[in-house]
C-alpha cells in the first residue's frame, strides 16, 4: 500500500520544487489538536518566518490576499472560497447518485492486496518519489541518534557494539517517548504498508547508526518483492515480508511491543472502515510503551476526492480509483476517535495547501492529515 499519486508529497516539498525558498525548513502541518486523547479544539496557525528575500520556511507562506494568489505555484494553510465549496459540495453529492454498482462492489473489499500487486506489476519502483521530506515532517526518526555517520564511521561503532558495551550514549525524551537508546540496544523503526521502499531506503542511506533495523511490510507480495530486489536492500539493517494491517494475527518476523517508531503514511485510507479497529489494535501491540506512530493520510475533500467521477463511491468517503485500489478520505475528529482510545495524541494537524497553475489561473485545494500517536508508558498514563 502506498499513497496513489506523487502530488500527494507534503506541501513544504511541493514548495522546494515550485520555488527557491530558504535552506531552513520547517513542518507544513497546522495544528489542529495536540496532547489529547480525544478531541478536537482550534489551535493558532503555524508563525510565518520570513526571509530576506520576504519569503516563508516551507510550510509557511501565507496568502494574505486573494489578489496576490497567482504570485506563486503553492501557498499555505489556505482555506477553501465559497466558489471551492460549493463545487465541493456538488461533487460530493453527484459521487453519492451514482455510486460503484452493486453487484461489483464485493471484488473491491475480497482481496484489495491484488489490485496492488496489479499496480506493482506494471510500475515497479518508478511511480512514486523517495520521501526525503520524512525529516521535515517526522523528527521522531532521526531525534533518537546524535548524527548521521558515514559508513566507515559507522562501522566502527559496530565492533564497539559487538563488544557488548552498555553505556547509554542517546537521550531522546520527546512528548512521552521512550528516552535511552543503548550502544548495544537496536532502535527499530517498522513501515507499514512499504510499497516500493520509497521511506526505507532513504532512511537507511540517511542513517548509518548501526543501532537502527528497519521492518518494512506490504500487503502487497509484489511490493515486496520490488523492494527485496534493490540493489541496496540489505538483510543486516533491513527485514522486508508480507503482512496485511488488518490481520488478526501479527507478523512473525516482528516481537510484539518492540518497535520504537512505526510509520503509517498514505497507508490507513486503504483500509475499510470495518478494519480499522483491528488495525489500531495491531498498531498498539506492536509499538514499545513509549513508542510513537506517526501518521499523514489523506483529508476531506482533498482534490483527489473531488476530482473522482461516477461510479467510484463504494460507500461513504471510500472510493475505488481506477486501477481498483481503494482509498479513504478522514477528518481529524475521524483519527481521534480511531487512534485515542488505545493511543495519546501527540499530534493531530490538518495539512491545507493551495497550488495553483499560474498560466491557467486555476487553484487546486489539497488536504492532507498528519498526526502522531503515542503509546502511553504505562496503563496510568
Amino acid at each position: 500500500m502506498s499513497e496513489q499519486n506523487i502530488c500527494d508529497t507534503p506541501p513544504s516539498v511541493v514548495a522546494a520544487a515550485a520555488e527557491p525558498l530558504q535552506k531552513k525548513q520547517a513542518s507544513s502541518a497546522a495544528p489542529v489538536s495536540q496532547c489529547t486523547g480525544q478531541g478536537i479544539s482550534e489551535c493558532a496557525r503555524a508563525p510565518v518566518d520570513v526571509g530576506n528575500e520576504g519569503m516563508g520556511t516551507f510550510g509557511s507562506r501565507m496568502l494574505s490576499s486573494d489578489r496576490n494568489v497567482f504570485e506563486y505555484n503553492a501557498w499555505d494553510h489556505v482555506e477553501p472560497d465559497d466558489e471551492h465549496l460549493k463545487y465541493a459540495e456538488e461533487q460530493i453529492r453527484l459521487h453519492h447518485e451514482h455510486p460503484v454498482p452493486k453487484d461489483k462492489r464485493e471484488k473491491y473489499n475480497t482481496q484489495p492486496a491484488a489490485f496492488w500487486d496489479s499496480f506493482y506489476e506494471n510500475n515497479n519502483n518508478k511511480f512514486f518519489k523517495d520521501r526525503h521530506w520524512l525529516r521535515i515532517e517526522f523528527a521522531e526518526l532521526f531525534e533518537w541518534t546524535t548524527s548521521r555517520k558515514s559508513a566507515e564511521e559507522s562501522n566502527s561503532i559496530s565492533t564497539i557494539e559487538a563488544i557488548g558495551v552498555d553505556a547509554v550514549c542517546v537521550t531522546a525524551s520527546k512528548n512521552g517517548m521512550a528516552t535511552e537508546v543503548a550502544i548495544g540496544e537496536k532502535f527499530r523503526i517498522m513501515e507499514v504498508g512499504c510499497g516500493a521502499g520509497n521511506a526505507v531506503f532513504p532512511l537507511l542511506a540517511d542513517i548509518y547508526d548501526p543501532r537502527l533495523f528497519v521492518y518494512a511490510c506490504d500487503y502487497s507480495k509484489a511490493a515486496v518483492d520490488v523492494v527485496k530486489s534493490s540493489d541496496t536492500y540489505d538483510e543486516s539493517r533491513c527485514s522486508a515480508f508480507v503482512w496485511d494491517l488488518s490481520s488478526t494475527e501479527l507478523p512473525s518476523q516482528v516481537a510484539p511491543g518492540c518497535i520504537d517508531v512505526l510509520l503509517m503514511v498514505f497507508v490507513f485510507s486503504a483500509l475499510h472502515p470495518d478494519q480499522w479497529s483491528q488495525a489500531v489494535e495491531n498498531a498498539y501491540r506492536l509499538l514499545k510503551p513509549g513508542g510513537i506512530l506517526l501518521f499523514r493520510d489523506y483529508g476531506r475533500n482533498d482534490l483527489t476526492q473531488l476530482r473522482f467521477k461516477k461510479s467510484r463511491l463504494l460507500e461513504d468517503n471510500l472510493y475505488i480509483r481506477g486501477d481498483g485500489t481503494r482509498v479513504y478520505f478522514f477528518t481529524n475528529e475521524e483519527l481521534a476517535t480511531i487512534f485515542g482510545k488505545r493511543f495519546i495524541v501527540r499530534q493531530n494537524a490538518i495539512d491545507r495547501r493551495l497550488l495553483v497553475n499560474r498560466k491557467r489561473e486555476l487553484k487546486m485545494y489539497r488536504v492532507w492529515l498528519q498526526a502522531k500517536f503515542c503509546k502511553p508508558i504505562n496503563k496510568d498514563n
